[in-house]
């Protein structure tokens, strides 16, 4: 009998050693699962993955050659979040431009409720590929845009394509969709107090 005894209290720190472990591992992929949304988001960023662009302005090149024998057509798409009762769309549905050649369309929103609200465009360009050589120098999605109740706002968004852009390809499109971030903003606003 006392040599089970023995066994089980030397099975014990063993146990408490499985367990220990077992918990930092749980931890490790719970602290993992969080680290990859961002870094899933920043190599799309960079890589231009999934149709994913740049969230800051590009500068313009001095110089910069228009190709004119080239011409690509960019077609805009706009959508609203699911529930948002809101008119977001482009001035125009596409535009031919010529890669090196700056470009400015306008963007209309209008906040058809009763409240002020905080809204987000974020932007996604198909093909992907096209994303590595759309340039925005200004654009309604670098930042939240602030609508009161009814109100209308038009959104500029100045643009170049790349003149290194693949001759493959001659069309994309640029789609944005709007977010409302209005409660997100006050959380944050909130926990910053």
């Amino acid at each position: 009998m006392s040599e089970q005894n023995e066994e089980k209290k030397a099975a014990r720190p063993n146990n408490s050693r499985i367990i220990t472990r077992l918990l930092a591992s749980v931890m490790l992929m719970f602290a993992f699962g969080f680290a990859l949304v961002p870094l899933y988001e920043k190599f799309c960023e960079i890589t231009g993955f999934n149709g994913r662009t740049s969230n800051t302005a590009a500068q313009t090149i001095d110089g910069m050659q228009v190709d004119q024998s080239r011409v690509v057509t960019v077609e805009f798409h706009t959508r609203v979040s699911r529930g948002v009762p809101w008119e977001f769309s482009p001035e125009v549905r596409s535009i031919r431009i010529h890669p090196g050649e700056v470009k400015v369309v306008n963007f209309y929103v209008e906040n058809r409720t009763d409240k002020n609200v905080i809204a987000q465009a974020l932007p996604s360009v198909s093909p992907g590929e096209a994303s590595l050589y759309l340039n925005k120098t200004e654009c309604f999605c670098f930042e939240q845009q602030p609508l009161a109740a009814g109100e209308r706002a038009v959104m500029p968004m100045q643009f170049y394509l790349d003149p290194d852009l693949p001759d493959h390809i001659t069309r994309f499109t640029l789609s944005y969709m709007m977010y409302d971030l209005t409660d997100q903003v006050r959380v944050t606003a909130s926990r910053a107090e």
